[in-house]
């Protein structure tokens, strides 16, 4: 356990908040001061203030979780929100088609983080979900955001371990480097049984105004055949948003 003078408040405060996880919503103290390294007493003091602050909340059975202010904090303050509001016309039209999982996702350190995602009861399995991540070499978004990150962005992924999720995910250098190259001549990642081996990913990339890449639109769709029919469908939508967002 850290020391109590080692470090900041907003250092603690950052590692409670970070805590909470998607399958973790809501903790016990304890529980809390145990993920974030604290002394339960230190942990028990900054929840209560984060509490009187609605950062965090308690339910009825003593358990603490996030609170809404928190979220509304983040959503108004955050960059990517106009990117979201303006993708979702595009992702709900793909949504009609396909039927299945439309998400949007952006590079946010080594990992994709996923701003969005529509869905429909029945769809095929999926990993991802709202403010989820996921690697970049395993998921059709990451390796899009891959493809056209910086020099030292795939450099670095290359150099370490890969995930191997099953034996299709591109797990080794020379087979990711290739695949790199092939997603930017294409303009497109076509992923069967990368993530789960019955889900199939298609990805496209979505430019700003200067041609930068700055998302990725991707489906996730039955792992079979018939999803060669959706890549034009990923690509025309990607290819829309591109020019709303003025790329």
């Amino acid at each position: 356990m850290r020391t109590p003078h080692s470090e900041s408040v907003l250092s603690r405060t950052v590692r409670i908040i970070e805590a909470f996880g998607p399958d973790e919503p809501a903790l016990t103290v304890s529980e809390i001061a145990r993920r974030a390294d604290l002394h339960v007493a230190t942990a028990s003091r900054l929840v209560g203030e984060l509490v009187a602050h609605g950062l965090l909340s308690r339910d009825t059975d003593r358990k603490v979780r996030l609170g809404v202010r928190l979220w509304e904090l983040v959503t108004r303050a955050s960059p990517t929100l106009s990117l979201r509001n303006t993708a979702l016309p595009f992702m709900e039209g793909v949504h009609d088609v396909v039927g299945h999982h439309v998400q949007l996702g952006v590079l946010d350190g080594e990992e994709v983080l996923f701003l969005e995602r529509l869905t429909a009861p029945g769809a095929v399995v999926n990993y991802t979900r709202i403010a989820g991540r996921l690697p970049l070499h395993a998921s059709s978004s990451g390796l899009v955001l891959l493809a056209h990150g910086a020099p030292a962005l795939k450099e670095h992924v290359l150099a370490r371990p890969l995930t191997l999720y099953t034996p299709a995910t591109p797990a080794t250098p020379a087979r990711l480097r290739s695949l790199l190259a092939d997603i930017r001549l294409r303009g497109y990642a076509y992923c069967p049984g990368y993530v789960h081996e019955e889900a199939l990913g298609i990805a496209a990339p979505v430019r700003a105004a200067k041609g930068d890449v700055v998302a990725a639109l991707s489906v996730i769709v039955p792992n079979d055949e018939a999803g060669r029919a959706v890549v034009p469908v990923v690509r025309t939508a990607a290819r829309g948003l591109s020019r709303a967002l003025g790329g």
